[in-house]
């Protein structure tokens, strides 16, 4: 394996609920993928494979990018396409967890691999070196485990297992391949049951039921202690039980069981009879509509052990125990928890103190270094901070003590010593496992540097730990929105300071500077976020009151036939919930509705359009580099960009027609310029038309590639699957387009226009829509402002406007809808409710 690893084509064997969702993800990154099934007895022996991947394109979350990538899936079975696994560079086993069957499937199919193919198992826990046993000796350097977290599209974690033979270039070419090509998080396991993110995920699931039952609290109230005031996911603990399945977790536990049978937590090991009863039951959880938890209508009820009935809950975080654990210091805070004597602190205290000390104790057999375990439960399980972390930003040595005489009064779930390294790394008293230097690693007894693969490279700002500190280059010039900063390669980098990278003017006077300043002695400039999101959009907090105008009427038309328009406008008011809610808490309409300063506002839409205009004609390339959300504004500003680099999980959009307003920072000029220069026969409505449904219809791309879809992105534009390569990737893009000797796009003087004609259309549509009660006057209001901007006003079809034209179309149409009680009202309904309001 000398020569770069590059996966041509893989094959996935098992198209059960992982092996399909691995398919869908290896080609979401572009990697031509056979899906095998064992073949049906009758019809076509694919069917198998047909129907999981027929299953694939309805799922939520989707584990497709783009539904159409389905098609790119090849089916196959083992009795007819065992030949086509010769032209596969990786082949991934995800069947059943049985260690029978995977060890038949091996045999059956080593003499069709090539004799470069990497074999990997997609198990669970299983040993990797029993599983080896079932592959031919020359196939043995080439095998390894290689452990997706579920769903494979969204978990960040991938962990790789060696066996005792595989082969140390083959681990480094498919670790490559996982971070860049895939998008994942590797971390090296070792073979150990459950390896290391289930064993100490579980574990923490079995320390927090112990002590659940020996303190006699409820269900729903562990979940409420263990989930976000603790810094972990909002499903916390058997919530999080009921989504992975009672009946998985008893197979994981029962791993655990039967493979550390001289383990001193052992006894531990064990699930309570009212978990083994519930899956006796059929009761698995969110699958099978009930576990510890059961929805009835809109009601969720959790189990009340007590009565064996599931009852509303009602458990609640006592005051005193919330306002300390909403302490920003984690010293004090952890010090609260262990002092203080309310029954709820002292659970929670039990839960930290046996996580950290089965972790120390186990540390050596199950990970090579306590960055690698911290970093496997964060992004494996959801949490903000790992184990060490937690205990060592607590205070290490105080925690230590603690955790000691606890041992010694046998409170502890085991009675085994903390190891020697707590105290000392060599002959160095430590207060902590995480430093600039390194973590500790138990083999070497030493703080272990990050990995010197090439591939990490590529990644200039990898996910921080405790006790390591980022520098983001030498600052350039800073203000209290943004700080514009360089790293020494002639390219300078704007980030944001405000809450969620909104935009406001204090953002737009920066963003001007920095492009000026840019210009002047850097050769591109990046938009890039040290935390996602990208942008939620533009902020107009103290910009304006609500005004006494009424809303304008919907003009009378006569009905016009139904068009195709019909079908997408019957789901304008399922445009996504979370970019609404995000586009109307990116307002902050509190003040909007009480200042009274439409005229503020209209003068800061004019200076958005600006800088969007200065993004779009700067004299160097422009790149924003985009990961999570951009929405409004902030979606405006990458449409300007020269090139956008975005992360495969980007979701853009133009959502302002949810709130009852419409894009105004240079978004429906962008569509109209667009339609103009793909105009055929002169005529851009054909394209305007499918951009008028996108901006109307609030349309969220759930994907960096649907956004390309959508027309947010433009067909150069580049995704990456790996979020903390995103900067490298912009970087080299923008210095790209620097050495090919870059020159602003031409301004455009004269733009063709739909106009009247192309107004009429879309009305002709809006009216049929609103006779038949698909949608309110207001969403016809809010419609027709879109195509009276977006097609150049009231003027004669194929008229030449120019960008001004069009962006003083948007700053009046956005005035004039913002100035409507309705709009208003539904800004204001959805931050208070989360949901778009129909009036």
């Amino acid at each position: 394996m000398s020569n770069p690893f590059i996966v041509r084509k893989a094959a996935v064997l098992g198209a059960g609920v992982m092996g399909a969702q691995i398919a869908a993800h290896l080609v979401n990154a572009g990697v031509e993928t056979l899906l095998f099934e064992l073949p049906t007895e009758s019809g076509n022996p694919n069917a198998n494979v047909l129907k999981a991947v027929e299953k694939l394109k309805k799922q939520e979350p989707a584990p497709l990018s783009v539904i159409d990538r389905a098609i790119c899936i090849e089916p196959a079975n083992y009795e007819q396409h065992l030949e086509k696994l010769r032209d596969c560079d990786l082949v991934i086993e995800a069947i059943a967890e049985r260690m029978e069957l995977k060890s038949e499937l091996y045999e059956k199919i080593a003499p069709y691999l090539n004799d470069q193919g990497i074999l990997a198992s997609n198990t669970s826990g299983l040993s990797i070196n029993q599983l080896a046993g079932a592959v031919p000796e020359d196939i043995r350097p080439r095998f390894c485990g290689v452990h997706f977290f579920n769903p494979p599209r969204y978990m960040y974690l991938v962990e790789l297992i060696p066996g005792e033979q595989t082969d140390q270039n083959v681990l480094d070419a498919l670790e490559s391949f996982l971070v860049t090509s895939l998008g994942k998080g590797v971390i090296r396991a070792k073979d150990t049951p459950n390896f290391t993110a289930n064993r100490v995920g579980v574990f923490s699931m079995l320390a927090t039921m112990h002590h659940a039952l020996q303190s006699g609290l409820s269900f729903d109230l562990v979940d409420k202690l263990t989930g976000t005031l603790i810094g972990r996911p909002k499903s916390a603990t058997f919530r999080t039980a009921d989504v992975v399945g009672l009946d998985v977790l008893v197979h994981v536990v029962q791993t655990m069981q039967d493979g550390l049978v001289d383990d001193p937590w052992h006894v531990h090991y064990t699930l309570p009879d009212w978990l083994q009863r519930l899956v006796s039951n059929g009761a698995l959880g969110q699958k099978s509509g009930k576990g510890v938890y059961q929805k009835q209508g809109k009601d969720i009820l959790v189990l009340n052990l007590a009565t064996d009935s599931y009852e509303l809950a009602q458990g609640e975080v006592d005051s005193e125990i919330e306002a300390l654990l909403k302490q920003k210091d984690p010293v004090a805070r952890l010090a609260a928890l262990h002092d203080h004597p309310h029954p709820q602190a002292q659970f929670l205290w039990a839960v930290h103190r046996d996580l950290f000390h089965y972790c120390a104790v186990h540390l050596a057999s199950i990970a090579e270094n306590t960055r690698d375990l911290d970093l496997a439960i964060r992004w494996g399980f959801g949490w903000e901070q790992g184990p060490f972390e937690i205990w060592q930003a607590a205070g290490w040595n105080t925690v230590a003590d603690w955790i000691e005489a606890d041992i010694a009064t046998g409170k502890t779930m085991a009675a085994v010593p903390l190891p020697a390294w707590v105290r000392s790394v060599g002959e160095k008293e430590i207060k902590g496992v995480h430093a600039q230097a390194g973590s500790y690693a138990p083999v070497t007894d030493s703080l272990q540097p990050r990995s010197a693969l090439p591939v990490y490279r590529r990644q200039p700002f990898p996910d921080r730990l405790v006790g390591e500190e980022t520098v983001y280059g030498e600052t350039i010039l800073e203000t209290d929105a943004l700080r514009m900063w360089h790293t020494g390669d002639q390219v300078a980098i704007v980030s944001f300071k405000t809450k969620k990278h909104t935009i406001d003017n204090l953002v737009l006077q920066g963003m001007q500077q920095a492009i000026t300043e840019a210009e002047h002695h850097f050769r591109a400039l990046v938009i890039w976020q040290t935390e996602s999101p990208f942008s939620l959009g533009a902020n107009l907090q103290k910009a304006t009151e609500k005004p006494k105008t009424e809303a304008p009427q919907a003009p009378s038309a006569p009905p016009a036939p139904p068009s195709a328009f019909e079908k997408f406008f019957k789901r304008f008011q399922k445009a996504t919930q979370t970019a609404v809610l995000q586009a109307a808490r990116s307002l902050d309409m509190a003040d909007v509705l009480m200042a009274g300063k439409l005229a503020e506002v209209e003068v800061m839409i004019a200076h958005f359009q600006q800088v969007s205009q200065h993004l779009r004609y700067s004299l160097i390339p422009t790149v924003a580099a985009v990961d999570g959300l951009a929405l409004g504004g902030g979606c405006e500003f990458v449409m300007h960009c020269d090139r956008t680099v975005a992360t495969m999980e980007s979701y853009i959009g133009l959502v302002e027609a949810g709130v009852g307003l419409l894009p105004a920072g240079g978004g429906c000029k962008e569509f109209a310029l667009r339609a103009a220069r793909n105009a055929i026969d002169d005529d851009p409505f054909p394209y305007l038309k499918h951009y008028f449904q996108t901006v109307a219809m609030a349309q969220l791309a759930k994907s960096a590639e649907q956004a390309k879809a959508l027309h947010y992105l433009k067909p150069a534009d580049v995704v990456v699957m790996n979020r903390l390569e995103l900067l490298y990737v912009a970087k080299a893009q923008a210095l790209a387009l620097a050495e090919a000797g870059y020159r602003p796009p031409l301004r455009p003087r004269e733009i063709m226009v739909a106009g009247a004609t192309g107004i009429a259309t879309i009305k002709s549509t809006l009216v049929n829509m609103l006779e038949g009660g698909f949608i309110s006057e207001h969403d016809y209001l809010i419609g027709s402002k879109i195509a009276h901007v977006m097609c150049g006003g009231d003027i004669v079809a194929g008229s030449r406007v120019d960008e001004e034209w069009l962006l003083k179309l948007e700053r009046t149409a956005f005035i004039e809808l913002l100035a409507t009680e309705k709009t208003q009202d539904r800004i204001a309904h959805t931050l208070k409710t989360g949901k778009s309001l129909r009036n």
